[in-house]
């Protein structure tokens, strides 16, 4: 007798837990935070720059890959398994393969791109050593401390904008799956639509 109740009234606990699960599910999800992506200004992406030593190896290395984020929208991934196969020097630009969603582009070169850069191509530092590299480089030149490397393909994006470049260009460049990817960077620098305020309000 006994154990039949004790089985009845465990049947009588997961019943309440199976209804709590399902009630839990009906409930509106808790969205978390979703902070806008931080870009970095020109002058700030140079004070950046000056901490990378091109006296020495490292430092162009560091130098490069910065560059190829910041003027060109690549990922810190995609830095790494860029090849010298992928550089196309005549038309300024570069071939991502396989990139994330296993997706292909081409993307421009750096406008700042020199011919001895591609000596150091492929890349020889880690995804892990590039990011701690940017965020040392951060601090010696004391710009702002939330920047990471992932920052600099947020610039080129918003400059890419900025400059009046169509979204949908910009998003093929960063290969993003739809433009509402690409649209948080016009959330994020609003200044059309600021300034599209001030011409109809004021």
């Amino acid at each position: 007798m006994e154990g039949s109740q004790k089985s009845s009234t465990e049947r009588e606990i997961e019943k309440l837990y199976e209804e709590a699960r399902k009630l839990k599910k009906t409930l509106p999800k808790k969205f978390k935070r979703k902070a806008l992506p931080q870009s970095i200004s020109p002058g700030d992406f140079n004070k950046i720059l000056t901490q990378c030593n091109i006296k020495k190896k490292s430092g162009k290395i560091d130098r490069i890959a910065f560059l190829l984020a910041y003027e060109s929208g690549l990922r810190v991934s995609e830095v790494v398994k860029l090849q010298k196969t992928d550089i196309n020097l005549p038309q300024k630009s570069m071939f991502i393969r396989d990139a994330k969603f296993s997706k292909d582009r081409v993307v421009p070169l750096p406008a700042t791109w020199k011919n001895f850069m591609l000596d150091f191509i492929p890349i020889e530092k880690g995804i892990r050593a590039l990011q701690k590299s940017f965020k040392l480089a951060c601090k010696k030149s004391q710009v702002n401390s939330i920047y990471h490397f992932h920052s600099l393909r947020h610039s080129f994006a918003t400059r890419c904008l900025e400059k009046g470049m169509p979204i949908n260009q910009v998003s093929m460049l960063l290969g993003h799956s739809s433009i509402g990817t690409t649209n948080i960077y016009v959330q994020a620098n609003p200044v059309d639509a600021l300034n599209k305020y001030q011409e109809l309000f004021t």
